[in-house]
C-alpha cells in the first residue's frame, strides 16, 4: 500500500452531507428554501457553503448531498457557484430518516471502500476533522461521533452546601457532552445502516455494545453551533462580529 492509500484510510476525503431537513422550527426563513441554504448573516454565504468550504480545507475531495425539502432550490446554488471540492446531489423521493437517508447517499460515495466524513446539513463548526479521524483510527472503531459542550441558554446559580449563593454565571457550559452532528465511518459501517429510520436508535447503540463506537470531544475553544432557530442564526451573527471565531 502507498503512502497515500495509507492516508486515505485514516484521514477520508469523502463525505455525506445530510440536508434534506425542512427546518420547521427555522421559518420564515426555510419557507422557500432548505434549512442548509439560510444564510448566517454577515456572511453572504450560506450554511452548506461554509459546511463544503470546511470539509475541502479539512482534506475532502468528494462530497455527496442528500437533498428532500426544496432541493432544486440547493441544487441551483450549487450549479451556479465555483464550489471548492466535488459535490454530488441525491434526492430522498420520500423521507428515508436519518440513518436511512446516510446510507442512500453513501451509496454514491466514489470509494466504497474508504473511510468517510458525515455531517448533519444545520451545522457550522471548524475544527481539525483530520484529529477526529485519527482518533477514530487509533481506537478501532467503527463509527466515532463528535460530541460538544454547548453552553446552557439561562445563567446559573452557584451555591455551598448551605444554601448559600456564592456567584451568578452566565451561560455556562453544559455538564453534559451531546451529538456534535459530525461524524466519521470506517467503510462497514455503511451496510450497517437501516434503510429507513434512524441509525442514532438502531445501529449506535448496537455498536456501542460491542465497544465500536467512538465519542470524539471538539476541542475547547473550536467553533461549534448547531442552527436551529432564527436565535441561532442571530447569535452566530454576533459571535461572527465579535470573534469572528467561525470564519
Amino acid at each position: 500500500m502507498t503512502l497515500d492509500a495509507q492516508f486515505a484510510h485514516i484521514h477520508p476525503t469523502q463525505a455525506v452531507v445530510l440536508a434534506g431537513g425542512q427546518g420547521s422550527r427555522l421559518r420564515p426563513y426555510t419557507d422557500d428554501r432548505p434549512k442548509p441554504m439560510v444564510e448566517i448573516p454577515g456572511t453572504g454565504t450560506p450554511i452548506i457553503g461554509h459546511q463544503l468550504a470546511w470539509l475541502a480545507s479539512e482534506g475532502v475531495t468528494d462530497a455527496v448531498i442528500s437533498c428532500g425539502h426544496l432541493a432544486e432550490v440547493l441544487q441551483e446554488w450549487l450549479e451556479s457557484n465555483e464550489l471548492p471540492l466535488k459535490v454530488t446531489t441525491v434526492v430522498e423521493k420520500e423521507p428515508l430518516g436519518r440513518g436511512g437517508g446516510l446510507k442512500y447517499a453513501a451509496a454514491s460515495l466514489p470509494r466504497p471502500d474508504e473511510p468517510w466524513y458525515a455531517t448533519n446539513g444545520d451545522i457550522w463548526t471548524r475544527f481539525p476533522l483530520r484529529e477526529m479521524a485519527e482518533f477514530h483510527a487509533e481506537r478501532g472503531a467503527t463509527a466515532t461521533v463528535a460530541l460538544a459542550r454547548p453552553r446552557i441558554p439561562w445563567g446559573a446559580v452557584e451555591t455551598d452546601e448551605f444554601g448559600h449563593v456564592l456567584d451568578f454565571i452566565e451561560a455556562p457550559p453544559s455538564p453534559y457532552l451531546i451529538n456534535a452532528g459530525v461524524y466519521v465511518f470506517s467503510a462497514p459501517f455503511t451496510a450497517m445502516l437501516p434503510d429507513r429510520g434512524d441509525h442514532e436508535r438502531t445501529t449506535f447503540p448496537r455498536l456501542a455494545r460491542e465497544r465500536a463506537l467512538a465519542g470524539y470531544q471538539i476541542p475547547q475553544g473550536a467553533y461549534w453551533r448547531a442552527i436551529d432557530t432564527a436565535k441561532d442564526l442571530t447569535e452566530a451573527a454576533k459571535e461572527l462580529a465579535t470573534h469572528g471565531r467561525s470564519r
